[in-house]
């Protein structure tokens, strides 16, 4: 399987969730071995950030990556837009420092790319393979991979509420599922914890058409939900965001279990230091 980009520049706009501030992105094609980049249109030079996870420099909130003073927040949908729709390389220009939110899910990105064309490259594409297991756990967050000659993703989550309790969803790269199974699930909070945000200056772009607001008992948009399990597709969506920062797909069976970004980013670490538990190789054509 050859590396893949996009057939023609692809352009949307849209609101940051915490900046409120509106931003215009472009992804445009990138020839091989590029990778994918940001670059801040906005900026003096026009400063261009490399999509890796050593460039993480933010998990609190959404994953940011920064590079010589630049940096580009909450770009977790859209990384998992390249991953599931098997994009190595495009530059992301963008006139902001946070992405934009949309809906709270990738379908906009991934519906824009889908139709604007997908095109193979001259070059093979190359993953990470996981030799042997690696497990990365704190009390009950866990990230385990597993060797496997696919890539799959299995995501569980808990919470104590009426709507969600225990969830667990799987996304297989051999179903092609990505664009309707999984990127048209959204980001979700309880209304809460919004308001606190906004307190704070954070939060001034959350609203109830850029994601799910939980009450205590339920959920304050009308239109409810897009899946029963739509609050673990998203979680999946993130991980699928964060694991992409290591910059090569990776050709093994992951499954997580109450992650969030930063311990996301924990396990890359932990996976680029156990370098006998690896191996980049060639990947098969039906493998990714």
């Amino acid at each position: 399987m050859n590396q893949r980009t996009l057939a023609k520049p692809f352009s949307c706009s849209g609101t940051g969730v915490h900046s409120g501030v509106q931003v215009n992105l472009t992804v445009h094609p990138a020839p091989a071995n590029h990778g994918i980049r940001f670059q801040r249109s906005d900026l003096p030079d026009s400063p261009t950030i490399r999509a890796l996870f050593r460039n993480v420099v933010d998990t609190s909130l959404a994953t940011v990556i920064g590079q010589e003073g630049a940096i580009v927040s909450t770009i977790e949908h859209l990384m998992a837009t390249f991953a599931g729709l098997a994009i190595d390389n495009a530059l992301v220009t963008i006139d902001g420092y946070e992405m934009p939110i949309m809906d709270g899910s990738a379908r906009v990105f991934a519906q824009g790319i889908t139709e604007t064309g997908i095109v193979e490259l001259d070059k093979p594409r190359s993953v990470l393979a996981i030799t042997k297991k690696i497990e990365l756990c704190d009390g009950d967050k866990r990230v385990t991979a597993v060797p496997s000659d696919h890539f799959a993703i299995t995501c569980g989550i808990a919470f104590n509420h009426p709507m969600i309790n225990e969830q667990s969803v799987t996304l297989d790269s051999r179903d092609n599922t990505f664009l309707t199974e999984i990127s048209p699930a959204r980001t979700f909070g309880f209304y809460r914890d919004i308001k606190m945000l906004k307190l704070y200056g954070l939060g001034r772009g959350a609203e109830l058409d850029t994601g799910i607001a939980l009450t205590d008992d339920g959920i304050m948009n009308e239109g409810g939900l897009r899946f029963p399990d739509e609050f673990a597709r998203h979680k999946l969506l993130d991980c699928l965001g964060d694991f992409s920062l290591l910059g090569m797909p990776i050709l093994a069976e992951i499954t997580t279990s109450k992650s969030g970004h930063a311990f996301n980013h924990a396990f890359l670490e932990t996976l680029f230091e156990h370098k006998d538990s690896w191996e980049t190789r060639t990947v098969e054509a039906d493998a990714l």
